[in-house]
């Protein structure tokens, strides 16, 4: 008989080893920069801006900037993922809040028509792009360069011939203000919770859905894509027209926050938006990203840009920041995505 208690030399608590597990798991997530980025930010203004920046009126400003950029970034994001640019947004914006304005401000007509009007604007734009990018050959960012001016001179002209100025009014109904314009507890705008339909929307595309497969291939390699039989510019096409949609999104919505449409609004989302992708760890070079990181940009960019208001700090420095957190955050996204790519390939020996 055998009284000999078998006892282990040494033991680790399973709960701990599957800590430890999920630590190191998350570390070589390609966001895992991006999340640290964006806990150093809020720590340091938390720090600074003591109460007024943890305050509501604190978190409505930063949230309100990022819901609007947020909804722009999120298909700028995915075009980058694909390899493509799409710098015509900076005009969408106001073209779609002028169409609405003319429309139902100008000329009275239901609010529904002018909607409908301006979102129509954007698909068009994006449609447009989406062609001459897949026709012609020529790289998109100069391709887009030419609809935002093209977009920007058209927008204008019809202002200054319809209304006599660069700027229209509108006054809209309550129905319309409360969906799409009106501050819930007087500081949040609802467009907040329009941003988070649109991550889950975009989430599900790029992370649950067969076309986020696709759109990592096309950044990967658009000729291998194609060859795979994926429908590269039937793709191309689709997603130049979900940023022109979005675009046209948030100009119809500010129109009703703010009750009035000018011809030059709109031209800080266009880098504003690349810097929250970059941030959330997207590839310039394509074939990499997702949209959890480009939340976390989002908001990282939104604390900074409006952090800084419940500082000490000169507002003026606030680009110089962001442009070093830029740069840091490039280099700690490069950093985390060779440590993912290594881990990945140890596992694969």
């Amino acid at each position: 008989m055998n009284t000999t208690n078998s006892v282990p030399v040494t033991s680790v608590p399973a709960g701990g080893q599957n800590i430890k597990a999920s630590i190191g798991q998350l570390s070589r997530r390609p966001e895992a920069g991006s999340l640290l980025g964006l806990i150093a930010v809020f720590v340091f203004f938390a720090l600074v801006g003591g109460q007024a920046f943890l305050s509501s009126a604190g978190y409505a400003s930063w949230l309100n900037v990022a819901a609007e950029i947020g909804i722009v970034a999120l298909p700028v994001g995915l075009l980058m993922i694909a390899g493509e640019m799409d710098l015509s947004i900076g005009a969408v914006i106001p073209a779609a809040s002028l169409t609405v304005a003319i429309i139902s401000g100008h000329y009275g007509l239901p609010e529904i028509v002018g909607v409908f009007a301006g979102l129509g604007v954007g698909l068009i734009v994006g449609f447009l792009n989406g062609y001459m990018v897949n026709r012609t050959g020529v790289p998109s960012l100069i391709v887009t360069i030419g609809s935002m001016f093209g977009v920007m001179g058209l927008t204008l002209g019809f202002t200054v011939l319809i209304a006599g100025s660069t700027g229209v009014s509108l006054v809209p109904s309550q129905t319309v203000k409360a969906i799409l314009g009106d501050f819930v507890g007087g500081m949040f705008q609802v467009t907040i919770f329009w941003w988070a339909l649109f991550v889950a929307a975009f989430f599900y595309l790029l992370h649950i859905s067969p076309v986020g497969n696709w759109i990592l291939a096309l950044g990967g390699d658009k000729v291998s894509a194609r060859n795979a039989g994926i429908p590269t510019a039937r793709l191309t096409t689709a997603l130049y027209m979900l940023s022109g949609f979005s675009a046209a999104f948030v100009g119809i919505s500010q129109v009703f926050v703010y009750q009035s449409a000018q011809v030059l609004a709109g031209q800080s989302f266009i880098f504003n938006s690349i810097m929250c992708v970059v941030i959330g760890g997207v590839l310039l070079t394509g074939g990499a990203g997702s949209v959890v990181g480009i939340v976390l940009g989002t908001l990282t960019f939104a604390i900074v840009n409006q952090g800084i208001y419940f500082t000490g700090i000169d507002p003026n420095l606030g680009s110089v920041i962001i442009g070093a957190l830029l740069l840091l955050a490039v280099m700690m996204n490069d950093r985390f995505r060779l440590m993912a790519m290594s881990y990945a390939a140890k596992k694969k020996e």
